[in-house]
Formats: C-alpha cells, sequence, structure tokens
C-alpha cells in the first residue's frame, strides 16, 4: 500500500480537485484499490465526492444514520486523552460515489483536536512515549487498512500546524500542487523550514524514549524512521490565466519567470527530502490547465472531471476540455507511477 500527501502551505491551487481525480483516475484507468481521507477542516474533498446535500445531513443535521466514520471520529479516543485511534473505521465505499473511491470523510471538529495534537507534541519534546503514540495516530490508521487499499491520497489542508505533521508522519510520500505565483514558491520555502524544524526535533525525541525505556518504540509499533525523509515526489503546475494581446492569449512576464524558477526553488527547498533514485528532473509531473467552468459543474455534479457528460450540463468546448485534461491527467499518473517505482 501507498500513502501520499497531497500539500502545499498556500491555499486556493486546485489541490482538492487534482488529488480527488487523481486518485479516481487510478481507481478506474489503472484498477487499484484507493482510499481519500479528508485531513482539511474545511471538508473539500468530502463535498466534492459527496455533494453538498450528504455535507449538510453529516455536519449540520448531524445524522447517524449514515454508516460512516469520520477522521475526527477516528481521532476522538485521543480527544479524550487516550494514546490510541478508534478501532471502527467505516469508510464511504466507492460504489457511493462516482469517483469511485472509497473516502474517510472530514470533519469541521478536525481543528478542535488539533489543540490535543498539540499537547501532544509538548509531550512528545520530552521523549513521553503517550505523546509518541498520539502524534504517530496516521502510522496506526495506515496499519489497520494496510491490506484493504492500493493507494491512500490525503487531501491536507494549507495549514502548518499538529494535524498535518502527523498526517505525514505517517505517510510514504508527499507531492505539491502549485500555482503560478510568489506565494506558492513561499509556500515551498515554508514548508522546508518546518520540515527541517520537527523532523530533527521528532528524531530526537524517539531517541531519548528509547534511552529511557528501551524497548518501547517496538512494543507500541512505533517507526525508528519517517518514510517522508526521502518521500518527496513531485509537483504539479496549475496554469496561468493569459491575457490576450491582439486577440492572441499570451502568458506575462511574471508568469513565465514563476514558471523558470520553479525547478530550481524545489531543488533549493525540497531537494534534501526526494525520493531515493529519483532526479530533479524527475520531479515536475505536469501542468495542470485552468478548468474555467468545468470546476463548479463538476462540484455541483459530484463528478469527476472524465465522467462529465451532457445530462450533467456539459456543453460546446466543455467536451474537448474534458478530452485536453484525461490527456494531462494521463501524463502526471504515470510520471507519478514512474517516480514510485524508480
Amino acid at each position: 500500500m501507498v500513502s501520499i500527501a497531497m500539500f502545499n502551505n498556500k491555499g486556493g491551487v486546485g489541490k482538492t480537485t487534482l488529488t480527488n481525480n487523481i486518485a479516481s483516475y487510478i481507481s478506474e484507468i489503472k484498477q487499484k484499490r484507493v482510499l481519500v481521507v479528508d485531513c482539511d477542516p474545511q471538508c473539500n474533498s468530502t463535498q466534492l465526492l459527496m455533494g453538498e446535500d450528504f455535507a449538510r445531513d453529516l455536519y449540520w443535521n448531524g445524522s447517524d444514520d449514515k454508516n460512516v466514520t469520520t477522521i475526527s471520529q477516528i481521532l476522538q479516543p485521543i480527544e479524550d486523552g487516550d494514546s490510541s485511534i478508534s478501532a471502527k473505521i467505516v469508510p464511504i465505499k466507492s460504489s457511493q460515489t462516482r469517483f469511485n473511491v472509497d473516502l474517510i470523510p472530514g470533519s469541521p471538529k478536525l481543528s478542535i483536536i488539533e489543540d490535543r495534537l498539540g499537547a501532544a507534541w509538548h509531550e512528545l519534546k520530552g521523549g513521553d512515549i503517550g505523546g509518541i503514540r498520539k502524534t504517530n495516530w496516521n502510522t496506526f490508521l495506515l496499519d489497520s487498512i494496510k491490506n484493504s487499499y492500493d493507494f491512500v491520497f490525503y487531501d491536507l489542508g494549507p495549514s502548518l500546524g499538529s494535524i498535518n505533521r502527523s498526517v505525514l508522519i505517517g505517510c510514504d510520500y508527499f507531492l505539491t500542487p502549485m500555482g503560478t505565483d510568489i506565494f506558492s514558491i513561499l509556500g515551498i520555502r515554508n514548508i522546508a523550514e518546518w520540515l527541517r524544524s520537527w523532523l530533527s526535533l521528532y528524531d530526537n525525541s524517539l531517541k531519548l524514549c528509547e534511552d529511557r525505556t528501551p524497548g518501547t518504540l517496538v512494543k507500541f509499533n512505533i517507526p525508528s524512521e519517517v518514510k517522508i525523509k526521502h518521500g518527496y515526489i513531485g509537483y504539479t503546475i496549475q496554469q496561468y490565466i493569459t491575457k490576450s494581446y491582439g486577440g492572441v492569449r499570451r502568458p506575462t512576464k511574471a508568469y513565465e519567470e514563476i514558471i523558470n524558477g520553479v525547478p530550481n526553488e524545489i531543488e533549493q527547498s525540497l531537494g534534501g527530502y526526494l525520493k531515493t533514485n529519483l532526479h530533479k528532473d524527475d520531479l515536475k509531473l505536469g501542468d495542470v490547465p485552468h478548468l474555467y467552468s468545468l470546476i463548479p459543474l463538476a462540484q455541483s455534479n459530484s463528478s469527476p472531471l472524465l465522467k462529465l457528460k451532457g445530462t450533467d450540463g456539459l456543453v460546446g468546448s466543455q467536451f474537448k476540455q474534458v478530452q485536453d485534461y484525461e490527456r494531462i491527467l494521463k501524463e502526471i499518473v504515470d510520471k507519478l507511477f514512474n517516480n514510485l517505482t524508480k
């Protein structure tokens, strides 16, 4: 099983759309068992996959008749002061979505649990096994579902907080969807600085715990290494909306400068975290076009872009847009698979 966190410190880069369309493509075309875990308190993946009516029933009306487990329910024991996660993990099944993927729904309550995870991090700094176990909740989640899926994708919010840190501690790899603006690049710099600071501290905490009580980490199935230390597998760039000059759409000079600077920025900031055997030239997975009216159409129909049809409201040139996106998505997924197998 492969677990991948989709993460950038910059919002508005099309991360949720890309995450779920990649997941759907891998399920449909590559014939893999795929789970999406919505770890963004805004629950964008949940709303995209299931629709607003489902989200309203689940979050606003508090409906109990949906036999599913949200991410906050999985973490409820930690919120209650325990060091483990819930044994009950019931995702939404792929048959209930047009994306053909299973889903662990997000929860706005995740923001509240972040305080508990922040406190666990302070405990961890002193080598406390309770803090280490709480921080490794995603390690335990992945271990509990490892025989059920081939791929697990995590949709993360832009925060550099305890939720995303604990998700990354359990993941194999991470990927950074980017926009063509300076804030996406600054987001990459922030991630690099953030990773450097806490990965070193985490390693020291594990050593302190093991020195103090030998065998404790093995007893509680705590890995000795964080896989994402060598788990960066690439980035995508959301294309800039070009402007028209004399009837011809052309990119601006600022856009070109940002595009040309991304590879060096990625290498300088995240080059130390590359997956083994990857070269910097392997990291660009593809350019994601601006999809204009396709995005709200996909959202309103809770559909992957490739499954949009005339009955969903697809008209005119939008059919060509869907065809173009299929080609681009294939390129991204093929490069992703190539990076994973190197």
